[in-house]
């Protein structure tokens, strides 16, 4: 007996060492491999932005692939390249050539408030004797009736609305070269995420530390928001920023291209969108008297501009990506002043992530533990009107 219990102890011993040196060795692979990753991020960090927007790009046009590779089954080569050379000409190309003439604009407007060419106290002046007497009154008392310190406040708004525009873009590009070579790094990457996106993305989904149904989960949520935001925000944004434009090159507004830029990122905000552009450029028309321009700008800006949300987010997106209006202006003007441009999709992204994980164990929760109980009508928000507004 004593014999079997020493066995016992001995082989419980060496059981329990065996452990150790297994969480030991555990221990020492997981540190390796977040140096690993670490080491990896760190020096790849130069080109996260072409390479994130790669990633973005494969996501949006795959369908794409797919038809050219419907067309020519087996050649997944041949159908990544088509796709890029379509991505280049369609988007790519476009967006240069606008964005180099909207950075030009953003210069010469900075440059013609700075030399005094913009006759800022002028406008207010039209402006504030075109209002009613109570308005001006109400100005008056609010600070704005002051011609002096509104001057300031509008230049100050203006140059750093269009300095910012310049200064984003000559950070992107990094000069001539700096931008030659992120595109070409984008370019590459986006070839083989194209061709290579599915296995890539089950490759991660089976290497996350997690469930494989929840991880599904979370991989088929990242697809929803980065089409959502991307198609409906992005496109939706760009839409009606083009419509701005025109609308502003008809009347004779100048600066065209930069004031559609600015409604095209006025839209990502929720409930007043390009509004915040097109309706003081109205104000502004009507209050030096031009009446037909003034009218223009407000018919295309609720007929025209206001409905291409309406009409475009549905058919582009098909499905919301239920994050509430308050989350996606937050996370997108924080995402901006973060991490720049990437930030409009990055912060969404992010939002989206976190509603999802918490719904995610919200629902798991319920079916250990079963539903959650019912709110009596008496104590109920709607019940309750002051927590209800």
């Amino acid at each position: 007996m004593r014999r079997r219990e020493r066995a016992d102890s001995l082989a419980g011993d060496a059981l329990e060492a065996s452990n150790a040196e297994n969480r030991i060795e555990r221990g020492g692979f997981l540190l390796f491999l977040a140096l690993a990753t670490l080491a990896l991020l760190v020096i790849v960090l130069p080109f996260a932005a072409p390479i994130l927007w790669a990633a973005l790009a494969a996501i949006i046009f795959q369908p794409l692939y797919r038809r050219f590779l419907d067309w020519r089954p087996g050649r997944e080569n041949q159908a990544a390249v088509a796709t890029l050379v379509v991505v280049t000409f369609a988007v790519v190309l476009p967006a240069v050539l606008i964005g180099s003439a909207i950075v030009t604009q953003a210069i010469e407007v900075v440059v013609a408030f700075q030399e005094g060419r913009i006759d800022v106290a002028g406008w207010f002046a039209q402006i504030m004797d075109a209002l009613p007497a109570r308005m001006q009154t109400w100005l008056a008392q609010s600070g704005w009736g002051d011609l002096v310190a509104a001057q300031n406040r509008i230049q100050d708004f203006a140059e750093q609305s269009a300095g910012l525009i310049a200064s984003q873009a000559l950070a992107i590009g990094g000069g001539v070269a700096g931008f030659v070579l992120a595109l070409g790094v984008a370019l590459y990457a986006g070839y083989f995420f194209l061709r290579d996106g599915r296995a890539i993305g089950h490759a991660v989904v089976r290497a996350l530390p997690m469930e494989r149904a929840i991880a599904q989960q979370l991989a088929d949520r990242f697809e929803t928001i980065v089409r959502a935001t991307i198609k409906g925000s992005g496109v939706v944004g760009l839409v009606q920023g083009a419509l701005g434009a025109i609308t502003f090159w008809i009347v004779g507004v100048p600066s065209v291209l930069l004031l559609g830029l600015l409604m095209a990122f006025a839209s990502l905000l929720p409930a007043v969108g390009p509004a915040l552009i097109w309706v003081p450029v109205a104000i502004y028309l009507l209050a030096i008297g031009a009446f037909w321009q003034g009218v223009v700008v407000i018919a295309s800006g609720v007929a025209v501009i206001g409905l291409a949300d309406n009409l475009l987010r549905p058919i582009l997106v098909g499905r919301d990506t239920g994050i509430p209006d308050w989350m996606i202006l937050v996370t997108t003007l924080g995402g901006l002043a973060l991490i720049g441009l990437s930030g409009i999709v990055l912060g969404p992204l992010a939002a989206g992530m976190f509603l999802a994980g918490w719904s995610i164990l919200s629902e798991q929760r319920e079916e250990s533990s079963g539903p959650a109980p019912e709110i009596p009508p008496e104590t109920s928000p709607e019940a309750m009107p002051g927590i209800a507004q």
